[in-house]
């Protein structure tokens, strides 16, 4: 599927292909002509689909057509920066300044760059309502409002802020909702703050990206660190490692470099530069490994992974779909490893039950066998390889 009859501007289609965006995913497909006409979206897609420029390519043609105002609200101060870089991309030939507006930076380089005008608003909603306290952001010329990810910011306890922001912004305006799941909160935010919405879905709740793999090794807490060694002889390429807590990064990232791998951490403990530094050190192939807390599960956008480790189950099944998300994007193969302890039964079963499909149990040959009471559950490591698709060799439950 091309960009070419979906309504797009030709400036916009020759300085795409420039950038060497010429096959439209398919919820850009949809999503697109919808919101150049204004229609209010909310959009549903796996992680990896290419949402950003679903949103952003409509945004940026209708603000070069007037003199208004769009605001994109993140999650996360990574997530900020990687749509302001992706947004800048189509908005600079245009002349439309963007600035994000995040914590963990000097507020004085923010306020500076507000005082250029900038026309895109990209925004943690923390951060943003500090500055509109202070008088320092107005939201009465906003015409469009993107809530990016917005499953993830209910998750960290932001529906009070979001709701705050979205009333002072004009109620004429258009309003695009996208997210990876579709809780219920989601769906009383778009009854109560958008008009008439045009739901896009590409995949049902819970659906992982296709060509992604998934294992599991049921294992005691104190046998973790040996099995991921023996994974990481394994496995050669690049390998995302997440885990519950700030403690355990630290912990796993000095274990891994005990043991001869480049490895760096990221988490709300580290300072924005720290994490930018572990980020970039990761996309440049600097850290083979990259140790991260669940702030990271939507806020990495690096191609190739080839590995997703969850050292530590989620606490919710439904980040377990966005942790994975981040190996196997737009259509590239991926791999997905999950360390259970023998007392997760019922997490396994949350999130087998959230993407339908059971988690193949793999079993390493130097290491005790371990099992949920179960064990014809148990397969050869040497032996087994996970099949494409996610179904495992013990069929259906």
């Amino acid at each position: 599927m091309s960009f070419y009859n979906l309504g797009i501007a030709p400036k916009l289609i020759e300085m795409m292909e420039r950038l060497k965006f010429k096959i439209a995913t398919p919820i850009q497909h949809k999503a697109i002509p919808l919101a150049l006409e204004g229609k209010d979206i909310i959009g549903i897609a796996q992680t990896g689909t290419g949402k950003t420029m679903a949103f952003a390519i409509p945004m940026i043609q209708q603000l070069a057509q007037n003199k208004n105002h769009a605001l994109v609200l993140v999650p996360t101060r990574e997530l900020a920066l990687q749509v302001e870089e992706s947004i800048r991309k189509i908005a600079t030939p245009f002349n439309i300044r963007t600035v994000s507006l995040i914590g963990g930076e000097p507020i004085q380089n923010q306020l500076r760059s507000l005082q250029k005008s900038p026309r895109v608003l990209i925004a943690t909603p923390g951060r943003l309502l500090d500055l509109m306290e202070q008088k320092k952001v107005r939201l009465n010329d906003v015409n469009i409002l993107v809530l990016d990810e917005a499953d993830r910011m209910l998750d960290m306890g932001f529906a009070p802020q979001i709701d705050e922001i979205l009333r002072s912004v004009p109620k004429d305006r258009q309003t695009m909702l996208f997210s990876a799941t579709m809780p219920a909160e989601i769906m009383r935010m778009a009854t109560s703050h958008m008009k008439i919405p045009i739901q896009v879905e590409m995949a049902p709740t819970g659906t992982t990206a296709e060509r992604v793999t998934h294992e599991l090794f049921i294992v005691q807490q104190e046998m973790k660190r040996e099995l991921l060694g023996k994974i990481l002889v394994k496995f050669r390429g690049s390998v995302l490692l997440f885990c519950r807590t700030k403690m355990g990064a630290k912990r796993i990232t000095s274990a891994l470099r005990h043991l001869g791998h480049s490895a760096a951490e990221i988490h709300s403990d580290r300072s924005l530069a720290q994490r930018r530094q572990a980020l970039e050190g990761f996309k440049s192939g600097k850290h083979r490994v990259l140790v991260a807390t669940d702030i990271a599960s939507r806020g990495i956008d690096v191609k190739g992974i080839e590995l997703v480790v969850n050292y530590d189950l989620p606490d919710q099944a439904e980040n377990y779909v966005h942790r994975i998300g981040r190996t196997g994007r737009a259509g590239s193969p991926g791999h997905a490893i999950s360390f259970a302890r023998p007392d997760q039964r019922g997490d396994v079963s949350s999130i087998e039950q959230l993407i339908k499909t059971t988690l193949p149990i793999s079993q390493h040959p130097d290491l005790p066998v371990m099992d949920f009471n179960k064990p014809q559950n148990v397969f050869s490591f040497n032996r087994y390889r996970p099949q494409r698709g996610g179904r495992s060799r013990r069929g259906r439950r």
